[in-house]
């Protein structure tokens, strides 16, 4: 079985897995990998292969010289594409192939995060679902790129993480759902970067708003903020927050 021409749909979840996995863990010996193996009918030494690929075409690793084989390249290339040029589709498609190949549907594999959603009906609630499934998919993306800690304490507790967005999610609807476009802060440094308390240079430094400057008497402030002013993130994996993202955010959203 191994050798049969991978399919559309084999594609889309191998994708769907590479974009929640860790470079370093495309192997093999991963469950991940494993348990998509078992789903999809190849081995993991196959699915592996086929997430090295993706990494080939991922043009961050392409400056790193990942290679990949070329006929491995030519397949996944256009599933690739087909991301970059509509994320909302192919995430939400690769997640209702995932739940069905488990046996499963999306309202069901998802149900936790999809309270209230009851009521809604028709198209509204179709998009309310791709709505929450996306954003839950994001989060994944980015809790991977910033290896599950914020990017300015360094707090690893996932209930405490935020996947926050550089551009809001309202604003830029082809860049929603970009890795890029996201960075893991804790509950207190995302409202504050949200709200334009905080920013990112050029350099991925951190700067304090003139508004939160005001603030330097409060203990709060010399406990939480100033120790950061000036020091750079830790930075992610692979997908650097987009210097045209922090742009924006610093032109619209950071409080000078």
């Amino acid at each position: 079985m191994a050798h049969n021409p991978w399919t559309r749909q084999e594609l889309i979840l191998a994708l769907n897995l590479y974009l929640k996995l860790p470079f370093g863990q495309l192997h093999s010996r991963n469950q991940e990998i494993i348990r998509l193996a078992g789903i999809i009918g190849r081995t993991p030494g196959a699915v592996a292969m086929r997430l090295t690929n993706f990494a080939s075409v991922d043009p961050y690793h392409q400056k790193r010289g990942v290679k990949g084989l070329t006929g491995g390249k030519k397949q996944v290339q256009p599933i690739w594409d087909e991301f970059i040029n509509n994320k909302e589709e192919l995430l939400f498609e690769s997640e209702k192939i995932l739940a069905k190949m488990e046996n499963s549907s999306i309202e069901s594999k998802y149900e936790p995060i999809l309270s209230e959603t009851e009521h809604l009906t028709g198209k509204t609630r179709v998009r309310e679902i791709k709505t929450r499934v996306n954003q839950h998919v994001f989060r994944q993306m980015v809790m991977v790129n910033y290896s599950g800690r914020c990017a300015i304490s360094g707090i690893d507790i996932q209930e405490l993480l935020m996947a926050g967005h550089i551009i809001p999610w309202s604003e830029n609807k082809k860049e929603r759902l970009n890795p890029a476009n996201g960075i893991c802060l804790s509950a207190l440094y995302d409202k504050a970067f949200d709200k334009g308390f905080i920013g990112l240079n050029r350099n991925y430094e951190i700067m304090l708003s003139g508004e939160l400057r005001k603030k330097q008497e409060k203990d709060y402030y010399e406990r939480f903020f100033k120790p950061f002013s000036g020091k750079k993130i830790n930075l992610p994996e692979k997908y650097y927050p987009g210097k045209e993202f922090l742009e924006y955010h610093r032109d619209i959203v950071f409080r000078g």
